[in-house]
């Protein structure tokens, strides 16, 4: 399985967030505010007209959770899920690996920011980012050192050659590779240092130019799926 079919089954699987008893404007912000999920919202009333403005996540049959639309609505603190580093939200701890559309490049920025400051803050581990090409590696090359030289993190970085190897220190290796699946995937992963808690991952393909499809998970069996595949997949490394 590649990372483009992995999204693919993502994208496949759509959750429905039902809003009950809520003013039409309520209805309108959760759809805005889910535009570019895998989600779809729709509006129903009780007979008793109660609960009153709540939310019900679920996935087919299943019942996933629930929330007053306020908690939902509620910005998400500066997290890419509004998991553990965010207040307790079970709507939108619970889109973990929900397919995302149209994201822009600020977008895809902010949230590997969010991966990549969990691995610095932990100082340990593997962590693993794909760039596209060595042009776009060679502008994030001063995050990338740091990260490298921070505790007994072992950074790894994809690109397709299309310019000369940065230089850089021994904390980071770089996988060059002839690949269009490296060529069309932006993913950032992060083992957690074997730590279940801890592992978090960012998937995604440019379908469009500059414009990106894809998911986060906090799952651990699905990180571990991503990093050993990235690792099973792509063995070179470039030789200075």
């Amino acid at each position: 399985m590649s990372l483009a079919e992995l999204i693919a089954g993502v994208e496949g699987h759509q959750k429905e967030l039902t809003v009950f008893n809520a003013e039409e404007h309520s209805v309108s912000a959760l759809r805005e505010r889910f535009h570019d999920r895998n989600v779809s919202v729709g509006a129903e009333h009780t007979p008793s007209g109660r609960p009153t403005a709540f939310a019900v996540l679920s996935d087919g049959e299943e019942f996933v959770a629930a929330a007053d639309i306020d908690a939902v609505l509620r910005p998400e603190d500066g997290t890419a899920s509004g998991g553990e580093d965010g207040p307790h939200r079970p709507i939108v701890e619970h889109l973990d690996k929900t397919l995302f559309t149209s994201y822009d490049i600020d977008q895809m920025v902010s949230a590997s920011r969010e991966i990549e400051d969990r691995a610095w803050r932990v100082g340990s581990g593997a962590l693993h980012a794909g760039f596209q090409k060595l042009s776009i590696l060679g502008e994030q090359m001063d995050i990338y050192e740091r990260l490298a030289e921070n505790g007994s993190l072992d950074i790894h970085a994809y690109a397709i050659p299309d310019a000369e190897v940065p230089d850089h220190g021994d904390g980071l290796t770089i996988h060059v590779e002839r690949s269009d699946e490296i060529g069309r995937s932006w993913f950032v992963a992060y083992d957690g240092d074997g730590v279940d808690v801890n592992k978090c991952a960012l998937v995604a393909e440019e379908r469009d130019p500059r414009s990106f499809y894809g998911f986060w998970t906090y799952d651990p069996a699905t990180v571990d799926w991503i990093i050993e595949h990235l690792e099973s997949t792509y063995g070179l490394v470039e030789t200075r």
